[in-house]
């Protein structure tokens, strides 16, 4: 979970665990654990970090997950290109709307970053 959130890992399992301790719990065991963390090294964590950006990115309404994924993406090793590339392949799945919702979040994580 460490290497996908960085710094901010602690923080956002203790943000959901004052509300909702059981949801931060299976969020972390399931989420980190089982779905990135399987060990079976098919996909390396890049390319799950892509793969999450898409189907946020055609959820449409999933901004602040989107966010989240996008700075993983980068500490997980995808570049802005990449990411850029991801969200634009979306175009023919979600429409213009989402797919202009998620650049302009991936945007505001690239500026946040140093990146533009």
């Amino acid at each position: 979970m460490r290497e996908h959130l960085g710094s901010d890992a602690d923080q956002y399992v203790a943000a959901i665990a004052e509300v909702a301790p059981l949801f931060s719990r299976v969020n972390v065991e399931f989420a980190f654990g089982d779905i990135y963390g399987d060990g079976s090294n098919v996909l390396d964590q890049k390319t799950k970090e892509l793969v999450t950006l898409a189907a946020l990115t055609v959820l449409g309404y999933a901004i602040p997950q989107l966010k989240l994924h996008v700075g993983c993406a980068l500490r997980c090793g995808a570049s802005k290109e990449e990411i850029v590339e991801v969200i634009t392949q979306m175009l023919a799945y979600c429409g213009f709307p989402a797919a202009t919702n998620a650049i302009m979040t991936a945007k505001e994580v690239f500026k946040e970053q140093g990146l533009l």
